[in-house]
């Protein structure tokens, strides 16, 4: 799985950061979300999806590989 994040839907709200921390991280000058993982880990998939699914900007989606 590859994670997407749209920088220019994010609106800093990192709900994600809170679902998969090592996934997701945040960059407070730019005031949005930056990826620590494009293609993380299979056992990361629950936490993954639960973070796009919540994302208020709609801002984060999986691509299958």
């Amino acid at each position: 799985m590859r994670v997407v994040a749209d920088t220019g839907l994010c609106q800093g709200h990192q709900l994600c950061q809170g679902e998969a921390p090592d996934v997701f991280g945040f960059d407070e000058d730019a005031d949005v979300v930056v990826l620590l993982e494009e293609r993380p880990d299979e056992s990361r998939r629950a936490a993954v999806q639960t973070a796009v699914k919540y994302c208020p900007a709609f801002a984060l989606s999986l691509e299958e590989d």
